[in-house]
């Protein structure tokens, strides 16, 4: 079986990128500002694993209003940011074979949050692929910040033509 199709059938697990910048995350999803929550992928392992980044600043415009005073990460950016994290793996994954597919969040499960994601913090944010079933795709995802867990989720997403 050749790369091609191995990428068509997700069949590249195990081949390591170092690093996903976020010209490289940009191509790969269609996210852009203000809801792209994904500065770079680090430790990207194809169609196993990875390590999103996302620096977490004052800047965001979420901290208007959630709360003000208190800036706090709201917990569905998380979660959001988990899934981007996990959309981008996918499309890395299946290289070619994903080009004019989009990769849309189908659930969450098991969510949750163990402390405040504030200004400053830097969320590391690790999926890890428990399987992939045609098109339908499950991690595992753990947010961290300074090696503490922060949130947790189980995220399903599918991939269909845009």
């Amino acid at each position: 079986m050749d790369q091609q199709e191995q990428a068509a059938t997700g069949q590249t697990d195990g081949k390591q990128m170092q690093v996903c910048d976020i010209a490289r995350i940009m191509k790969a999803i269609p996210h852009r500002y203000p809801l792209l929550l994904v500065d770079r992928m680090v430790d990207v392992v194809l169609g196993e694993s990875a390590i999103g980044i996302k620096n977490v600043t004052i800047n965001e415009n979420f901290f208007q209003g959630h709360f003000p005073g208190h800036p706090v990460m709201p917990g569905v950016l998380i979660v959001e940011a988990m899934a981007q994290t996990s959309g981008v793996l996918v499309v890395e994954t299946l290289g070619e074979s994903a080009r004019g597919k989009l990769v849309y969040f189908m659930s969450i499960e098991n969510a949750k949050f163990r402390r405040p994601v504030v200004p400053g913090d830097q969320l590391r944010i690790h999926v890890s692929k428990e399987r992939q079933r045609g098109n339908v795709w499950k991690f595992a995802c753990i947010a961290r910040v300074d090696s503490v867990t922060v949130a947790e989720a189980t995220i399903t997403a599918m991939i269909l033509d845009s």
